[in-house]
């Protein structure tokens, strides 16, 4: 089993790059957490996306870290990494977006995968169920989304986007409305931009997907669209939710649901780093994770 962590973006209202600070109370980078717990149930293959000049120092710190029967493999998203025969002449700088992150792996990985956001800590149960959820043979042609509360994923330090997700009586994913500013005041929960009011109990993604190896072929059907439109290749991204929403829309897969009790937590601004902090140290103290995490 695989698990791709997409780790390249800039940080911009967090400050800095936000998945290369150490958070754990021994230096630990947030993406250690869900490498370990990915490990501990089962996954044998970890695939990190990250910056050009980031590869060597992800590589170098993960593999002095992780058992040696575990696969690492570091890839940088690169603006110059196109579908063959597709021209693109400007410079550009920023990513491509989500979708091509995941895409950036397709020569490394074969099989399903899980992918997540690499500044996220989704929890050992959000794992072992993905994990079960791979295993199934039932899931052989299925997409999953390990969903979380609305509620329990909220800044309180400003507005945050999160894809509200609708299912059927099946638990299968049918729609998923993105919201790109959404906010708790005064105990309602808002999009600020929209008006619209959420009772914090909706389904959400936080980009904890299941995919099968034929979400590379979709991508880059997607990505030459996305690179023939001259607007879009200017400052747009390809996100992965849209890639997402054009499998459902297909109907050739089912996107099922996996439930997920842990408690999500990430960054968004720098403010949330102190929570961030302290939770991964109330863990630690605990027992759930060892000290130190890596065992020579």
């Amino acid at each position: 089993m695989t698990l791709l962590l997409m780790a390249a973006g800039r940080g911009s209202r967090y400050g800095k790059l936000k998945q290369f600070d150490d958070l754990g109370p021994n230096g630990e980078l947030l993406m250690e957490y869900s490498i370990f717990d990915a490990i501990e149930a089962g996954f044998t293959q970890i695939v990190v996306i990250t910056q050009k000049d980031k590869v060597d120092f992800t590589h170098n710190h993960l593999d002095e870290r992780i058992p040696e029967d575990i696969e690492l493999d570091v890839i940088a998203q690169e603006t110059s990494d196109i579908p063959y025969g597709v021209a693109f002449m400007e410079d550009r700088e920023k990513p491509w977006g989500t979708a091509h992150a995941v895409w950036s792996a397709r020569n490394v990985i074969e099989d399903a995968f899980v992918v997540i956001n690499a500044d996220d800590y989704y929890g050992k149960e959000a794992f072992v169920n993905a994990a079960k959820f791979l295993n199934n043979p039932d899931s052989e042609n299925s997409y999953g989304l390990v969903g979380y509360t609305l509620k329990d994923t909220l800044s309180t330090n400003g507005s945050v986007s999160r894809g509200i997700c609708k299912t059927d009586g099946d638990n299968n994913l049918i729609a998923i409305d993105e919201h790109l500013k959404i906010e708790k005041k005064a105990n309602v929960i808002t999009d600020i931009t929209t008006g619209v009011n959420f009772n914090g109990e909706e389904l959400v993604s936080l980009n904890f997907w299941v995919c099968q190896p034929e979400i590379f072929q979709t991508i880059e059907e997607e990505f030459i669209t996305f690179l023939e439109d001259d607007r879009l290749v200017k400052s747009s991204e390809l996100y992965l939710p849209l890639i997402i929403k054009k499998i459902m829309e297909s109907g050739e897969d089912t996107i099922k649901t996996i439930p997920s009790n842990e408690q999500w937590f990430g960054i968004t601004y720098a403010a949330d780093r102190e929570e961030v902090v302290k939770a991964l140290k109330e863990r630690t103290d605990n027992e759930q994770y060892p000290v130190p995490m890596w065992q020579d």
